[in-house]
């Protein structure tokens, strides 16, 4: 049990370093979203749009300014979130392998990267919140802070998942922007009038972006969206982990080939 734990801790500690030592990735998070927010309110009109939320069950009008902000506030955290923790999958892809032929637990260790996720959703949704709380009347700030962490769970699942299945990084940078765009594009209502074609709630960010736009945009702050975002979470955080175990050596796996092959 006590290795088990510092075997967790010990991962956590390195990935969370791994993160603050991508420049990158820090730019990314401190500059990028609010340049997202402020392009969006700058290059979208103040002319008021009629748009219906499925979470309350009836239309809103707002102006188009301030649901194109909170739709680019997504679609930032789900880059961002994405991006931080595929590279950082990607790269200690060689660190993990040492680990566990040198005899780390492999459950306590995929638990990290889970937890790694979790943080780096809950740093980027507060700050992001806030942005939006300088930028925008928000009406309920709790709940829009939960959706943009459930966008940046869903993503940084996302990221893991394509953190140990692609063979070079630019291919995984450019699934999470198409990801990313098409998610967040089919369902920004300032741009498109598909918010009622039927498939997109389906979409793995339609939960987060009703709870967000509501919360934001409406006196009433509708939950039931929300455990959309926390089923998406669960199933791309799941099949990460499934991914990590099934693509990392065991040590006894690596020692049952080598006895094969002294054989």
């Amino acid at each position: 049990m006590r290795l088990s734990w510092t075997a967790f801790t010990e991962l956590l500690r390195c990935t969370l370093l791994g993160h603050l030592r991508n420049r990158l990735a820090l730019v990314l998070a401190v500059a990028f979203i609010p340049v997202w927010i402020a392009v969006a309110r700058l290059c979208t009109s103040d002319q008021v749009v009629r748009i219906r939320l499925d979470a309350i069950g009836a239309p809103i009008s707002a102006p188009a300014s301030q649901v194109g902000q909170v739709a680019s506030a997504l679609g930032a955290v789900t880059m961002v979130a994405g991006f931080i923790t595929f590279t950082e999958t990607f790269q200690s892809r060689q660190m993990d392998r040492r680990l566990l032929l040198a005899g780390y637990p492999r459950l306590p260790m995929l638990l990290a990267k889970l937890a790694a996720v979790a943080l780096t959703a809950a740093l980027l949704a507060l700050y992001t919140t806030i942005v939006l709380w300088v930028s925008l009347p928000v009406r309920h700030a709790f709940p829009l802070a939960l959706a943009l962490a459930g966008a940046g769970l869903v993503y940084g699942g996302i990221g893991l998942l394509l953190g140990s299945l692609v063979r070079g990084e630019l291919e995984g940078f450019f699934l999470i922007i198409m990801l990313s765009l098409v998610d967040t594009g089919l369902q920004n209502p300032v741009f498109n009038t598909l918010m009622d074609v039927a498939g997109v709630s389906a979409l793995p960010l339609y939960g987060v972006n009703q709870l967000a736009l509501s919360s934001t945009l409406t006196p009433q702050s509708a939950w039931s969206p929300g455990l959309l975002s926390l089923a998406w979470s669960a199933a791309t955080g799941a099949l990460a982990l499934l991914v990590l175990h099934t693509h990392r050596p065991s040590r006894s796996l690596v020692a049952r080939r080598t006895g094969v092959r002294a054989g």
